[in-house]
């Protein structure tokens, strides 16, 4: 099946990555743009992956502060050059990511960054909880890393959904940037300030 660039144009308008690459998401897909999509998700994954060793030379730093002047966040997401630095969609999904970060409240960056005690604490509160189920021990276990999951993913930034796209993660929103710029890109740091 032949793909028009007309097609290719309204995959690039809806997702912003490469002429190039949208037309082989839709030559793998036969022409289907939602399969196309699919395709393009799957890769940005695999191309974030790819990058993870390179350095990270650049960034901005973006503010977000609620109308009510109430609550405020910063947060600094960092790239490797210059040029994706300045450049506006970055910026604004700085900011993007500093709106999420003031209306999410999240405790932790990335999983590793939960200490150890934290988690402790928490495995043993959901450990008796669980233990009260009349489940066989699979089961239980199961149950115990569902809830451990579950609320440790409400307090990570990387695994909350988007506040403004509650289908994909903050990761999943990162990766997909990684593959629309070309470069490595993660937030390097966030901050969350409330008069409450």
């Amino acid at each position: 099946m032949a793909i028009t660039t007309e097609q290719i144009k309204q995959l690039r308008d809806k997702t912003g990555i490469s002429v190039m690459q949208c037309k082989k998401a839709l030559e793998e897909a036969m022409g289907d743009e939602a399969k196309a999509l699919v395709i393009l998700q799957k890769k940005s994954g695999e191309i974030a992956s790819k990058k993870a060793d390179r350095t990270l030379g650049a960034g901005a730093v973006n503010a977000y502060i609620h109308p009510d002047r109430t609550v405020g966040s910063m947060v600094l997401l960092s790239c490797e050059t210059d040029f994706v630095a300045k450049n506006e969609e970055f910026v604004s999904l700085a900011y993007d990511i500093a709106m999420h970060v003031a209306a999410i409240n999240p405790e932790f960056l990335k999983p590793e960054d939960v200490p150890e005690e934290v988690r402790g604490k928490a495995k043993e509160i959901f450990a008796k909880e669980v233990e009260a189920m009349d489940k066989p021990a699979a089961v239980k276990e199961k149950a115990l890393e569902g809830k451990l999951s579950t609320y440790f993913g409400e307090r990570i930034l990387l695994k909350q959904p988007f506040v403004k796209d509650d289908s994909i993660t903050v990761e999943k929103l990162i990766e997909k940037a990684t593959q629309k710029f070309g470069e490595k890109i993660e937030i390097s740091r966030f901050e969350r300030f409330s008069t409450r």
